[in-house]
């Protein structure tokens, strides 16, 4: 398993699904993860902030796996507040080894499956409004503390599993706009050492993805699915790999990467 201890991390989205599973995944490692989001997990979720779906649950979680949690409330949206985050992680850390962008999440399970002129506005809010630019955002505050010190990661992630349809116009135009943002990344920051690449899990087990099958609005196969965490055990090895800088710019499959990093999925627990 890979070690980062005395690494830094950033997880945005890590109250829930994906995010969550990152935070993980990079806890098992032993980095330092501060745990981002809103406070109250899922949109709509009714959840407190010290439940499981919450960034204080997770980092609990974090905590119990072997990692360090900084648990932060911030609305991505707030761009002083975004940039205030970033200059106290300079200041409490003195470096930054990985961000991760993209896990932020959509709010309308069952909006899955329409058709884009059938659905609210707000996927677009959630996915290009939030996502991409709470991601450039995140992006642009931490790239100059790896650029200073001439080592850091940033991974963008977004599933493709289900197909480009599955969830919707906004989603695959918030996707290829990920993908490009690494690439465009990649190729400011290759001079300072510093990767930026973007990441597609196939279809993930999260709560939105169960709400929106137990709904009827996604027809998927969860048989084959892959765990949040997997994602995260595939961000711990993409940032312990001495040679990332091969595959700075590119789009990676989780899957395809677990057969190159030889990481599993997690075990069940025992019942």
């Amino acid at each position: 398993m890979a070690d980062l201890s005395g690494k830094v991390a950033v997880v945005s989205g890590a109250g829930h699904g994906v995010g969550k599973g990152v935070a993980e995944g990079l806890a098992e490692a032993g980095a330092t993860i501060y745990v981002t989001g809103s406070d109250s997990g899922s949109a709509g979720s009714g959840a407190d902030a010290s439940a499981p779906d919450s960034i204080l649950g997770t980092a609990r979680r974090v905590d119990e796996l072997g990692g360090k949690a900084v648990a932060v409330q911030i609305d991505y949206h707030d761009d002083d507040q975004v940039r205030a985050f970033f200059e106290r992680v300079r200041e409490e850390q003195g470096r930054l080894d990985v961000l991760v962008n993209g896990v932020f999440g959509m709010s309308d399970p069952a909006g899955c499956g329409r058709s884009f002129w059938e659905r609210s506005v707000s996927a677009w809010d959630d996915a290009c409004g939030l996502g991409l630019r709470g991601g450039y955002l995140a992006s642009a505050c931490a790239a100059p503390i790896m650029v200073a010190s001439r080592r850091g990661l940033i991974v963008n992630v977004c599933s493709d599993g289900g197909g480009e349809g599955a969830f919707g116009t906004a989603c695959a135009v918030y996707r290829a706009g990920l993908d490009r943002m690494a690439e465009a990344m990649a190729a400011e920051l290759g001079a300072y050492d510093v990767a930026a690449l973007s990441l597609r899990p196939g279809i993930v087990k999260t709560g939105f993805v169960l709400q929106a099958v137990a709904s009827g609005a996604l027809a998927l196969d969860l048989d084959q699915a892959e765990s949040p965490r997997f994602t995260g055990r595939c961000v711990a090895a993409l940032a312990m790999d001495p040679d990332i800088m091969e595959k700075t710019g590119g789009v990676y499959r989780v899957a395809e990467l677990a057969r190159e990093y030889r990481f599993t999925h997690p075990r069940p627990p025992l019942p």
